[in-house]
C-alpha cells in the first residue's frame, strides 16, 4: 500500500521543511510507503529552491515547478497527474491542514469509503477570510445547484480510482472539490482540527474569489441564464400589466398623452435587461472559446525527478 501526498505550494518557503517532516512521521506511523509531491505554483519567494533541497535529501519527495502562476486547483491537477499511490492525500502547504489528521482520514477510508474529506468544525482563519469564504460558498452553491460546505475544502484522502476519474475530466476550468463531488463514489466527511496560519497571507483575496466563483459557475451551471430568462419573463409580465392599465386609462379618457416618464423608464429597464443577458451569454461563449482551444491546463518548467 502506497500513500501519495499532493500539496500545491505558493510562497511557503518557511513552512516546507516542517510540512515534509510531519508528513513523513505520519507515514512511518501508518507503516505505509509514501511519496510527497510538492507543486510550486510560480512562487515569488525561495520555495522552489527549498523544494529542490528537500528532494535531494529524500528520493520519495518529488518537486514540480510550473512555468507561471496557474492557480491552486491547476497546481493540484499537475500533482494528481503524477501520483503513483493507492491512496492520495490532497492538502494545503500552509500547515492549517495538519498532517497528523491524515491518520484519522486514512483509518476511516479503510471502512469502505473512496473519499474521506476533512471537515473543519472550527475554522481558525481571520474574520474577513471566514466572511468572504462563507459568501463565496453560499453564492457558489446557489448558482451551481451543487451543495457547498464552507467547512470542507481540498484536504482529504482519495482512492486511486477517484483520482483517475477526476484526471479523466479534461475541461479547462478546474475546481477540485466540485470535480470530486461530480465523480461520485462513496464519500464521507469527518471532523478535523484546523490550525492557524503560521506565516504569510492567503493568496485568495476578494477579487480572486470572485473570479474563481465566476469560472466555476460558468463551467458547472447554466443557472445564470435560467435566472435571466425568468427575470425577462417577469419584466414582460409586468410590462403587459402596465400596458393594459394605460390602455384602460386612455379608453376612459383619463390619459390624453402617454407619459414621458413611463417611456424612459421602460426603455432603460429593458435595455439594461438585454445588455445584462447578452453579457452573461458572452461569458459562456468566452469560456467555450477557451475550451475549444485545448490548451494545457498547466505547463511544467522543471521537475526534481525523471
Amino acid at each position: 500500500m502506497k500513500l501519495s501526498i499532493v500539496s500545491p505550494v505558493f510562497n511557503a518557503s518557511s513552512m516546507l521543511n516542517e510540512l515534509v517532516e510531519r508528513i513523513i512521521l505520519v507515514c512511518l506511523e501508518l507503516g505505509l510507503s509514501y511519496e510527497i509531491i510538492l507543486v510550486n505554483d510560480y512562487s515569488t519567494d525561495d520555495s522552489w529552491n527549498v523544494i529542490k533541497e528537500i528532494s535531494k535529501k529524500n528520493n520519495f519527495i518529488k518537486g514540480i515547478d510550473l512555468s507561471r502562476n496557474f492557480g491552486q486547483h491547476y497546481a493540484i491537477t499537475a500533482g494528481l497527474d503524477h501520483v503513483e499511490g493507492d491512496w492520495i492525500v490532497v492538502m494545503d502547504c500552509d500547515l492549517q491542514d495538519q498532517p497528523e489528521e491524515i491518520k484519522k482520514m486514512y483509518f476511516k477510508s479503510q471502512e469502505g469509503y473512496d473519499v474521506v474529506l476533512g471537515q473543519r468544525k472550527v475554522r481558525k482563519d481571520k474574520f474577513l477570510k471566514k466572511l468572504s469564504s462563507l459568501f463565496f460558498y453560499k453564492a457558489l452553491g446557489y448558482l451551481t445547484g451543487i451543495k457547498q460546505d464552507s467547512s470542507i475544502a481540498n484536504f482529504g484522502i482519495y482512492s486511486k480510482k477517484v483520482i483517475d476519474s477526476v484526471c479523466s475530466m479534461k475541461e479547462s476550468i478546474r475546481y477540485f472539490p466540485t470535480m470530486v463531488k461530480w465523480v461520485g463514489y462513496r464519500q464521507i466527511s469527518i471532523p478535523i482540527e484546523h490550525n492557524e496560519r503560521l506565516s504569510g497571507e492567503s493568496s485568495y483575496n476578494l477579487k480572486k474569489l470572485i473570479k474563481l466563483a465566476t469560472d466555476i459557475i460558468l463551467a458547472n451551471s447554466e443557472k445564470p441564464l435560467r435566472i435571466m430568462v425568468k427575470f425577462g419573463l417577469l419584466i414582460f409580465s409586468f410590462s403587459v400589466f402596465i400596458a393594459f392599465y394605460f390602455l384602460i386609462m386612455w379608453y376612459l379618457g383619463k390619459i390624453k398623452i402617454l407619459g414621458y416618464t413611463s417611456l424612459i423608464i421602460s426603455f432603460w429597464l429593458l435595455s439594461g435587461l438585454v445588455i445584462a443577458t447578452l453579457g452573461i451569454v458572452g461569458l459562456y461563449v468566452g469560456k467555450t472559446f477557451e475550451g475549444v482551444k485545448k490548451r494545457p491546463v498547466y505547463i511544467i518548467r522543471e521537475k526534481t525527478y525523471e
